[in-house]
């Protein structure tokens, strides 16, 4: 379950070998890249991943990530012959060095500054709708197909944080629903759920991903990563306590050259250019 593959930084010259990696610009894309399993992941490109993403924390070029799946599919999940099968064999010990290495891709996607958009086509399921729930924003096309299936191979549907997160994106009885049934939740009522923030023609969707990317990755990313942060600290806090962290957080903000160059720029009528400092 370990990596032979370390991450080097700039993660422009990085040649992972269990996806596919591009950047342009400031826009790292991740895509997904076995299509005639439907993307499935496996225990090296579960450790690759994290791997890259724990990475992501000290990168200084790239200030946004996309994530996508090839031909046409997001990901159908852990790979039943490559994981799920060695599992059934597993100890207990060892199943759970497993399910704590599957959660550390979770951790590691909030816990990177830059925002991470999930592109999706087509399926989406198991770790692969894990995936898409632990990014911050996610398009999707009519033809997707998402679904938590993990009650349908007889598991609980609390994994890698689907009890803690999938209730604050979508509600709690509509998270239940899908937890504890497995149903596919397709394109349009994931929009309507708010688990999809917006639909996209499927020819368009990595490309809307992609510039919706570049757009915040051309934006104040300090504050960006800021906004992040807070987003996740703040669900264990209360209001008060959230209140006060944002005022620290907010004047930390006001400290940067970003925005004095949002001032500035107001003020002589011109758009600021952002530099993420």
């Amino acid at each position: 379950m370990t990596s032979a593959n370390p991450v080097t930084l700039p993660l422009s010259g990085f040649k992972p070998q269990h996806f596919q990696l591009t950047v342009a610009g400031k826009v790292a894309t991740v895509t997904l890249n076995r299509p005639e399993k439907k993307n499935p992941l496996t225990f090296e490109s579960y450790r690759e991943l994290t791997d890259f993403f724990l990475a992501a924390q000290k990168e200084e070029e790239v200030k946004a990530i996309v994530v996508t799946g090839a031909g046409g599919n997001f990901s159908s999940g852990g790979d039943v012959f490559e994981i799920i099968g060695p599992l059934v064999a597993m100890d207990t010990k060892d199943l759970l060095k497993f399910t704590r290495m599957t959660g550390e891709l979770v951790k590691t996607m909030r816990a990177c500054p830059q925002p991470v958009i999930a592109a999706i086509d087509g399926i989406c399921a198991g770790a692969g709708a894990i995936v898409a729930m632990a990014s911050d924003l996610r398009l999707g096309t009519a033809e997707t197909k998402i679904a938590f299936l993990f009650n349908r191979v007889g598991l609980a549907g609390c994994d890698m944080g689907a009890c803690a997160m999938l209730p604050r994106i979508i509600g709690q009885g509509r998270a239940a629903e899908l937890l504890y049934t497995g149903r596919v939740l397709k394109g349009e009522e994931a929009e309507r759920w708010g688990f999809l923030n917006r639909l996209i023609a499927r020819e368009n969707v990595l490309a809307e991903a992609q510039a919706l990317a570049a757009e915040l990755a051309d934006g104040p990313t300090f504050a960006n990563a800021m906004t992040k942060r807070m987003l996740e600290m703040e669900w264990a806090m209360s209001v008060e306590s959230a209140i006060e962290a944002e005022a620290v957080a907010q004047a930390l903000c006001m400290q940067t050259e970003d925005f004095a160059r949002a001032y500035h720029a107001f003020a002589e009528k011109r758009k600021p250019v952002f530099e993420g400092n």
